[in-house]
């Protein structure tokens, strides 16, 4: 039985399966040539016709069946068909034998042709990775270099309409990037000086300049043909075991055929050709080919599927896993939130300016690259506000920043750092109301007191309450673990419609609640981004990584979101169950048509031709049955 499970380039996979259909092609022809020559009485030339065409039509698969018996030290099925297409010619069944390995061999060319439709997410990848790059040159020139053979830092030149051959930053120039071959994006993104761009995204307007940031081996493009290669070589627990069963079956029918050849002619009184034939007819209708391939193909379609919206899995097992989930813990900053906060509030002391006060302010931030002080910078930016960037500051790590404007002394920070009643006293006591909302407030205090507090939240995912609903009425349980204070995971945790929280977890708190989630519900998933959430990817049943996380955090997840779309996750899930079912599905059809075919045998009701028919057309169904996954779920 071939399966693929291994990534091979296009030609490697495409050249064979068109010889094995030609041959089997040219087999039905000899066999049919065969056929008529018998009809007209000339024995002497249909007999080696018929030889022909069982070498033609079955050194495929016989070649492929001694060399899998011989590396596994197992019988296969392929070597069930070759017996019986011998046992055939042996008893004189030529034309049974014939047409046995004729219809085996073109279910097999069949099989091989429906299964690459699975490989094609990753052969198309692999096509939009450039293989070479415009290296600039220190005179202003650019040659076409190998991409291989670049080297960080390197300064590379990408003309509109070509694809950014590595990852790197823009160096000069701005353009339109297509991001879809790395986020399932189409809509395209503006990138300028500074910004970050991936191997395989497309320039679609203006030329620009990037820096190598990272070997071509480790591109984020490469990463993803990575991990697709790897879903389609691992297999799941079911076809892992499947393909245990498979050794200790083939056993099976062999002893079952060779109790055939000889009890029924003692017990029921048959000749000993019917004997002989109906042993024959056993060996074939009894393979399991349609078990065999009741799973391979399903899952691969679903890890191809999966990639063409953007979810990448790590192997089928994990897939497997993804769609008996009870529970998901969610991380909050850069997962359920964008990890960008904003300034949603700003206040000032009564008598004091509001444009002079945020300038003073924003220029003391301007000098920290804190996610708050970013946030506080660009807010005054965007409100006109002209920055003075020369000023004498100090940090003071965990607290905030002292500066010196003008000999006056400027503190900037949370209220422990600037005093805590004074901020209490603040504006008739405004920063509780706003810590109420889930905000968190940076003050700044002067020599008479606090001057200005601006209030920023970290702003919900766009897509995070649909996919807590999405979540919810798929039965799943959905719980935040945050580092947070208790008020700011209270608020988030309410607008995204959460089932629970935890607040103010570290890393390791993480991982405890994550064991204590799967005592009480079993598989439980974990969805994070950073570093501090790897070892709780690692413990959950299923890690779920945001695409635009850590290194750390996206080899450690079994699945990745690389559009970080939260409700990528529901269709991984239906996509999950989805397959478990079509699995199921085959697994029962197949062996209900083995035993239907056993049965009907043994009544002699079923011929060689027909049981081969039945066999090989099960076979087929159920691959067909499983590339159903290669479909859009709803």
């Amino acid at each position: 039985m071939t399966t693929l499970t291994e990534q091979q380039p296009k030609e490697a996979i495409t050249w064979p399966a068109h010889l094995e259909l030609i041959a089997a092609i040219l087999s039905g022809a000899l066999i049919l040539t065969a056929w008529i020559s018998g009809k007209y009485g000339l024995e002497t030339l249909s007999v080696p016709l018929y030889i022909t065409a069982f070498f033609i039509g079955g050194f495929a698969k016989a070649k492929e069946g001694i060399e899998d018996t011989i590396n596994d030290k197992e019988l296969n099925v392929e070597m069930l068909m070759v017996f019986a297409a011998i046992g055939a010619a042996f008893i004189g069944y030529w034309a049974e034998g014939a047409v046995l390995i004729f219809i085996f061999a073109l279910s097999g060319a069949l099989e091989s042709y429906t299964l690459n439709k699975s490989h094609k997410e990753i052969s198309a990848l692999m096509e939009l990775q450039p293989e070479e790059a415009w290296l600039l040159q220190e005179d202003g020139t650019a040659i076409k270099v190998a991409t291989s053979s670049l080297m960080v830092g390197s300064i590379l030149l990408v003309k509109p309409g070509e694809r950014v051959p590595v990852d790197g930053n823009i160096t000069f120039g701005v353009s339109s990037i297509d991001m879809s071959a790395v986020n399932g994006e189409s809509i395209p993104v503006t990138k300028e000086i500074g910004d970050e761009l991936f191997a395989g995204t497309v320039n679609l307007s203006g030329a620009i300049q990037i820096k190598m940031t990272k070997p071509s081996s480790e591109t984020l493009f490469q990463k993803i043909i990575t991990l697709v290669q790897s879903a389609q070589s691992e297999k799941s627990p079911s076809q892992q075991f499947i393909e245990r069963f498979e050794g200790t079956y083939v056993k099976a029918v062999i002893i079952m055929v060779l109790i055939m050849m000889v009890v029924p002619h003692y017990l029921f009184g048959w000749d000993w050709m019917t004997t002989l034939y109906r042993a024959i007819v056993l060996l074939v209708v009894a393979s399991p080919c349609a078990l065999v391939a009741s799973i391979m193909p399903a899952t691969l379609a679903a890890v191809s599927n999966g990639a063409k919206k953007g979810v990448l899995f790590k192997g089928g097992v994990h897939l497997e896993h993804l769609g008996s989930l009870k529970a998901i813990a969610f991380d909050k900053t850069g997962t359920l939130t964008n990890g960008k906060p904003i300034v949603t509030d700003f206040y000032v002391r009564d008598g004091a300016d509001p444009d002079a006060t945020l300038t003073i302010l924003a220029s003391i931030e301007s000098q920290s690259n804190h996610p708050l002080a970013v946030a506080i910078t660009k807010y005054a930016v965007n409100k006109g506000i002209t920055l003075d960037r020369n000023l004498h500051i100090k940090d003071v790590p965990g607290h905030g920043i002292r500066a010196i404007i003008d000999t006056q002394e400027f503190l900037v920070g949370n209220p422990r750092f600037v005093g805590k009643e004074l901020t209490e006293e603040f504006q008739q006591g405004v920063a509780l109301s706003l810590a109420d909302e889930g905000k968190t407030i940076i003050f700044m205090r002067d020599d008479k007191g606090i001057i200005a507090a601006a209030a920023l939240r970290d702003s919900l995912r766009p897509e995070a309450i649909e996919a807590i609903t999405q979540l919810k009425k798929s039965g799943i349980l959905t719980i935040m673990l945050t580092g947070d204070n208790e008020k700011t995971a209270a608020a988030i945790a309410k607008q995204a419609g959460l089932d629970s929280y935890v607040a103010e977890c570290l890393p390791e708190m993480k991982v405890h609640h994550l064991k204590r989630l799967l005592i009480d519900y079993k598989n439980v998933g974990m969805v994070g981004d950073g570093i501090n959430d790897a070892p709780a990817l690692a413990t959950a049943t299923s890690g779920i990584a945001m695409g635009e996380g850590t290194d750390v955090a996206l080899e450690t997840a079994d699945i990745v979101l690389m559009q970080n779309d939260l409700r990528r996750i529901s269709y991984a899930i239906k996509l999950s169950r989805k397959m478990q079912r079509i699995v199921k599905q085959n697994v029962l059809f197949s062996i209900s048509i083995i035993l239907v075919l056993i049965v009907s045998n043994f009544l002699q009701v079923v011929d060689l031709p027909l049981g081969v028919i039945g066999h090989e057309g099960s076979t087929i169904l159920v691959i067909l049955n499983g590339l159903r996954m290669l479909n859009h779920i709803e």
